[in-house]
């Protein structure tokens, strides 16, 4: 018996990997994906956060070489992080469907860079499915677990902002029936990646990219809106949308299987029509690869290259109007939170004129007025690696002046190798890491991470010490304090640390004042439990 409710993107997906029986989602938080594994938890299913993306894919592999069905969920940046894997996954094969979600941020609504993930599936060779709203995120999840057995393949989701975040209404199917979990095969050949084996792996990965193209020309995840003949349009993902509004008369060819592309379809549909656009939001990845099989078709402007697609971009697009689009309506910059732990460990470093390398999550914001205290910003981790490099180009005077700041979870996400770095090659001056330690994942919703004490459906874990992982890699000092209620101390501490030869983190611990009031919550409709 079906039923509709009205889902985000998100928790389409996750109610789609229910339907899946899948055996377990793992990833990492980050907008616009994080709701997807905190549904999937809520719903009943088997959910759990990575320390990174690269982990969560790991596990997620292990569980089809098992012979489950495995989610694996992250923001577009995230897959950059879980690169290595997922190439040699396309190689070895998934005996167990393996569906990994890159929830893609074009205008950068909550992210460094706004790179276009359909290119993973091209440079993997691994099939790519693309949802236009939330029941096709429903559906196209179960056919993705379908397909990635079927064709022994990972598959990439490729969602974006408006998709997860948007709601609309999602008839779901009946109850899924239990899935039958594969024997576990020990096949050395296929699943041990050493150059002789793998030399192999890569011919039937191209046979099954052959495979796949067939099926894509006669796919039921293409679909043609009969129009006009003057004007065709091919797009895939909320292009529709967008398409649907801008051009209502236009005949258009939506793609939902984008990556191995069904050529013939295409050209067919090319044919059909006097004048051929393609609509898409990110880079000229169809309209290149369409250009590319000598198909003449038009491609959108370069400005139009950047931020998210709209219905009055897309009629610009169609009319050939190139002007650039209005300046925004100015916004309120964003800021720390007024009781934020951070705000009096970015008041110091700015007093004592530091120059900060800064890493991802909330405390980002230090970078904005009234602080103004980090002074560069690259990717997850990167604050100590590139503080170390500072410390080794700056002239001595400057180089002491140089502070890593990181994120308790960002640290554990990919911080720690660089704790190694900056024992194992330190610098003359040595270097001083401030680990601001709020006890959550709050840029992302206040989610768990390692050393919180709690997973992702709040059961007790055993906590990752920060200072023990610290001491463990060698570091000189180490030291944990309440900036906020120890602010002179803090500044002292720092002052000191500055004009040492030594490697130090200081662990400013202070809860995150929303995550106080989420524990306090919880504490209470669990009867006091901790």
């Amino acid at each position: 018996m079906s039923r509709k409710r009205i889902l985000s993107g998100d928790e389409a997906v996750a109610y789609g990997a229910l339907a899946a029986s899948v055996r377990l989602g793992s990833g990492y938080p980050g907008t616009p994906s994080t709701e997807i594994l905190e549904t999937l938890a809520k719903i009943g299913g088997a959910a759990e956060w990575a320390p990174n993306e690269k982990v969560a894919l790991e596990v997620g592999i292990g569980v089809s070489f098992g012979g489950g069905r495995s989610i694996v969920t992250m923001k577009h940046v995230g897959l950059n992080v879980a690169a290595d894997p997922l190439f040699t996954i396309a190689y070895s094969g998934t005996p167990g469907g393996l569906v990994i979600v890159s929830a893609d941020d074009p205008g950068l609504a909550s992210s460094q860079n706004e790179q276009d993930n359909r290119n993973y599936a091209k440079a993997a060779k691994m099939l790519m499915l693309e949802p236009a709203d939330s029941q096709e995120a429903y559906d196209f999840t179960i056919r993705a677990f379908e397909l990635s057995e079927r064709f022994n393949t990972p598959v990439l989701l490729r969602m974006t902002t408006r998709v997860c975040h948007s709601q609309t209404v999602v008839e779901l199917h009946g109850e899924a029936e239990p899935f039958r979990q594969k024997p576990y095969v020990k096949d050395i050949q296929k699943n041990v990646m050493v150059p002789a084996f793998a030399k192999k792996a890569h011919v039937r990965l191209e046979n099954t990219m052959k495979e796949l193209a067939e099926f894509a020309e006669t796919s039921d995840l293409e679909q043609v809106k009969p129009g006009s003949p003057e004007l065709g349009v091919i797009c895939s993902g909320i292009s529709w949308q967008h398409v649907c509004e801008a051009a209502p008369e236009a005949s258009v060819l939506k793609l939902g299987l984008t990556w191995p592309l069904p050529m013939k379809r295409i050209a067919e549909f090319a044919g059909s029509v006097k004048r051929c656009v393609v609509i898409e939001e990110g880079d000229r990845f169809l309209a290149d690869a369409i250009a590319a099989a000598g198909i003449k078709v038009e491609a959108k402007d370069d400005s139009l290259l950047f931020g998210e697609l709209n219905v009055n971009r897309v009629r610009k697009q169609l009319e050939r109007n190139f002007e650039p689009d209005p300046a925004p309506v100015p916004g309120r910059p964003p800021q720390l939170c007024l009781g934020c732990p951070h705000r009096k460990s970015f008041e110091t470093l700015r007093d004592l004129g530091c120059i900060v390398s800064g890493d991802i999550g909330c405390y980002t914001l230090g970078t904005l007025p009234p602080f103004s205290a980090i002074d560069m910003c690259v990717c997850m981790g990167a604050s100590i690696g590139v503080g170390l490099g500072l410390r080794r180009s700056l002239p001595e005077d400057e180089a002491r002046k140089v502070v890593s700041v990181i994120g308790d979870s960002t640290f554990l996400h990919s911080g720690i190798t660089g704790i190694v770095e900056m024992v194992y090659n330190r610098p003359a001056t040595g270097h001083l890491v401030i680990i601001l330690d709020n006890s959550t994942t709050a840029m992302t919703g206040l989610q768990e991470n390692p050393a919180t004490g709690h997973l992702l459906n709040m059961e007790p874990a055993v906590p990752v010490s920060l200072e023990a992982i610290c001491r463990a890699c060698g570091v000189d000092h180490v030291d944990a304090l309440d900036s906020t209620l120890e602010t002179e101390r803090f500044k002292k501490l720092v002052q000191e640390r500055l004009k040492s030869n030594d490697v130090s983190v200081i662990i400013a611990r202070r809860p995150c004042i929303l995550q106080m009031k989420k524990m306090a919550k919880f504490a209470k409709k669990s009867g006091g439990a901790k």
